[in-house]
């Protein structure tokens, strides 16, 4: 690692950065609605984005900074368990494509912003509304601070902000500096911000990409001699070589499958998927979204050219940061490295509106003031981005970037607690409101003492995802075997409850509403009293 300051990659950087926060504030005026003072224009884009304007979004809000530094990083240190991420993003889109389009439908019909919304409309139940929300933004919080971490990544491999010495204030300004931004344009410009922004940011990272699957082979005499020295190195370390050991393969199988489930209960993927314009939108999008796959699969094997080009970091997260600053010249190692730091702001943008959406909807307008107007709302959820980013910016410089890391795979094993109540809400209406919330809370305790117990060699606690499978003695993914487990008591539940005549809630929905699209005749956004009025 140099020890100066790369100057020219420090300015190619600079440029970038300067013209996508340009961006982010003329996107204000991108598409500007007649009433800005509602979430629907603020938190959703006017519900307005096409196939191709979606297509970028859920591109870069899927795949972060974050993907781009950890994939290859964890193939980097622990061989090819690390591509279990490929395979999830390929399970993932057949599924969402059965479930997605009857979200917006249903979603656009009643003016639902956030899943917690539709949950509550369908269940009739702000309880089970509630849990789903503080779920959304438990897990929401340190996939935030992940994003931050890329960027520090960056900044640390180019030698911004001194060594370790050096005053904290100094250290961290270019990260504050960052966040400052990050926070004004999207106060001010809404999901319209990083809508814009991610067609910047996917450009970059497939030139990159493109680039670096050619470029670095070449450097390091072909893929022949890349594979054989990760090989080399996995076989010295007994870590199975370039595939995962036996008794590892219970783990790559139940993370990919959890992982899968897991990703689209996340707020910030619903978020960009409710700001399409129209069913067939999200019906296209889950067919081309696996390009993203393909890129995928060649971003990991940055991971092996890392190992061939003898890069050595004590924290794997720089793994590949560090194999660009080696073997590109400055100025595309500029180009790359401003492709990571706007990979950390689109993602991080869409999810600090993604938590505001939902504290503002879910728990302000619901347990604090019912009469919310759209105003008000809007206004609320501006003030708690801002204060979703402070507490992630807080969790960056306070805490060791392990604990970041660990406390975002915590927060993939609670998200996955909401699946049974959104997708099984979305197709059903035979779980009871009462058992789906007792399964939820076994799920959530059983998944977050399990990880609690799990130790790795820098934590006692939170260590990682992974712990033997009651009943099976296998070791798996804690995220599934806890959903299992609450779908069980949900299911169980369920009979015991109807069984008993206990009283379900009142659905709002109609069979028709989870087929309906933007152009039906009929079909207009049903907004509550309460956020029917507006303001002048």
């Amino acid at each position: 690692m140099n020890d100066g300051v790369n100057g020219v990659a420090l300015a190619v950087f600079i440029i970038f950065f300067l013209a996508v926060t340009v961006m982010g504030f003329l996107a204000a005026r991108w598409r500007k609605a007649e009433n800005e003072h509602s979430l629907d224009e603020w938190g959703l884009g006017g519900r307005s984005f096409g196939t191709w304007v979606t297509w970028f979004l859920l591109g870069g809000d899927l795949y972060t900074a974050y993907t781009f530094v950890a994939v290859p990083a964890a193939i980097y240190a622990a061989g090819a368990a690390g591509f279990f991420a490929v395979p999830y993003t390929i399970l993932v889109y057949p599924l969402i494509f059965t479930f997605l389009p009857r979200l917006w439908s249903v979603s656009h019909k009643h003016g639902y912003v956030t899943t917690s919304d539709f949950v509550r409309g369908r269940f009739g139940s702000k309880g089970l509304s509630l849990a789903v929300a503080v779920t959304g933004i438990l897990a929401t919080m340190p996939y935030i601070a992940l994003q931050l971490v890329g960027i520090q990544a960056v900044l640390d491999v180019m030698g911004v902000g001194g060594g370790e010495n050096t005053n904290w204030f100094v250290k961290d300004l270019p990260l504050l500096i960052a966040f400052g931004v990050l926070a004004a344009y999207t106060y001010s410009s809404g999901l319209r911000a990083p809508a814009l922004i991610a067609f910047v940011k996917d450009t970059l990272i497939y030139i990159v990409i493109a680039v670096a699957i050619i470029y670095i082979p070449i450097k390091l005499g072909g893929f022949d001699d890349v594979f054989g020295a990760a090989s080399e190195k996995y076989t010295a370390a007994k870590a199975g070589g370039l595939v995962p050991l036996e008794a590892g393969q219970w783990t790559y199988a139940t993370l990919a499958l959890g992982s899968a489930l897991a990703l689209f209960m996340y707020p910030h993927s619903i978020t960009a998927t409710l700001s399409s314009r129209s069913r067939e939108v999200i019906r296209r999008n889950t067919t081309i979204l696996p390009l993203y796959s393909l890129m995928l699969g060649l971003l990991a094997l940055l991971g092996f050219m890392a190992i061939a080009a003898g890069v050595k970091v004590t924290n794997p997260q720089l793994a590949i940061p560090q194999l660009f600053e080696d073997m590109f010249p400055d100025w595309f190692a500029g180009v790359a490295f401003a492709a990571i730091g706007i990979g950390a702001l689109v993602p991080a943008a869409i999810m600090s509106i993604a938590a505001a959406n939902l504290f503002t909807r879910n728990i302000y307008k619901d347990f604090i003031k019912p009469d919310a107007t759209p105003a008000q709302e809007t206004k609320v959820s501006k003030l708690v981005s801002l204060l979703v980013k402070v507490g992630a910016l807080v969790f960056v410089l306070t805490m060791d970037k392990t604990v970041a890391i660990n406390f975002q795979l915590l927060g993939g094993i609670w998200i996955l607690q909401t699946f049974p109540a959104l997708v099984g809400g979305l197709f059903t209406r035979w779980f009871h409101r009462w058992a789906l919330l007792a399964g939820w809370a076994v799920g959530m305790i059983y998944g977050t003492v399990a990880a609690y117990g799990v130790a790795s060699p820098t934590q006692k606690h939170f260590g990682g995802s992974a712990k033997e499978i009651p009943g099976i003695g296998e070791i798996g993914y804690i995220g599934l075997t806890a959903f299992v487990l609450n779908l069980v008591v949900t299911v169980v539940l369920t009979f015991v409850l109807k069984a008993l005549k206990a009283p379900d809630g009142v659905d709002e929905t109609s069979p028709e509403d989870y087929t309906a699209d933007a152009g039906d005749p009929g079909v207009e956004v049903e907004l509550p009293p309460a956020t029917a009025s507006t303001t002048h």
